[in-house]
Order: structure tokens, then sequence, then C-alpha cells
């Protein structure tokens, strides 16, 4: 792997220690990679109503937002919490998270890497085939 994308996924395993996650225990990580080289991050935070838990790319894009950033997001690792089974598969992004993602994406004309991260494994998908024919803020217009 490249230095860029261990790193991401090092930020995003590391974002993930911060979950707030007592009802699944499922603690996510998300590290977003900038144009600039800046990385922001975010955790799942869950609720006692379930409903209106938040996941971690959505906190992490959440963040971004609040800083000013529209656009210009090039990768993002997705990662989960680390097990014993050797073949625990790499996860995806939720389809809500998809549609985030691809807000800001489209903010700066950009089709993201998504870096899904399992136990061995690290698949590879451009956001655009996660979420083809996404719907954004130009068919607003």
């Amino acid at each position: 792997m490249s230095d860029t994308k261990d790193s991401l996924i090092a930020a995003a395993r590391d974002a993930a220690q911060g979950a707030y996650a007592p009802y699944s225990n499922y603690h996510v990580g998300a590290a977003l990679l900038f144009e600039d080289g800046a990385v922001v991050t975010g955790a799942n935070v869950e609720n006692a109503s379930y409903g209106l838990s938040l996941c971690a790319e959505t906190v992490a894009v959440s963040r971004a937002m609040v800083e000013g950033r529209r656009g210009g997001l090039v990768a993002v690792a997705v990662t989960g919490p680390r097990t014993q089974a050797q073949d625990a598969a790499p996860i995806t992004p939720c389809g809500r998270c998809r549609q985030v993602l691809s807000e800001l994406a489209q903010l700066g004309g950009t089709d993201p890497v998504i870096y899904c991260v399992g136990e061995r494994e690290v698949r590879e998908v451009p956001l655009s085939a996660l979420l083809p024919d996404a719907f954004g803020p130009a068919n607003l217009g």
C-alpha cells in the first residue's frame, strides 16, 4: 500500500477509538483526504433512539463542512472494529453515507476513491461505483 493510503487507513482506525457505540459495540472510523493534504476524521455516535445515531462518515463530512471545506475530496478510508476473524470482510459506507460523501465530492467535481477496510483486505472503489447516478446539487438547478 502507498504511504498515503496507509496513513489514511491509520487515521480512520485511530478515529474509531473515539466512537460512542454502547449499543452495538461496533466502532467505525472514517478519514477524509482532501486535495490540500488535510485529513478530517469521524467516528460513529450512537443514540438510545437508534434512528438518531450518526455514522462515522457523516460525522467526518459534517466536521469538514464546519471547517469550510466545499469539495476537494480525494479519498476516504472506512474501518470497522478489529476482529479475531481473519476473514472479516471490508466494510463499505451505508447508503446514507454514500449520499453525504457524494454531495461533498460533487461540490468539487471529484470522484474520490473509497478504501473499504477489512481485517486482511482493503477494497478500493470509486464513490461513483458505490452510488451510480447520484443525486446532487446540480439536480436542483
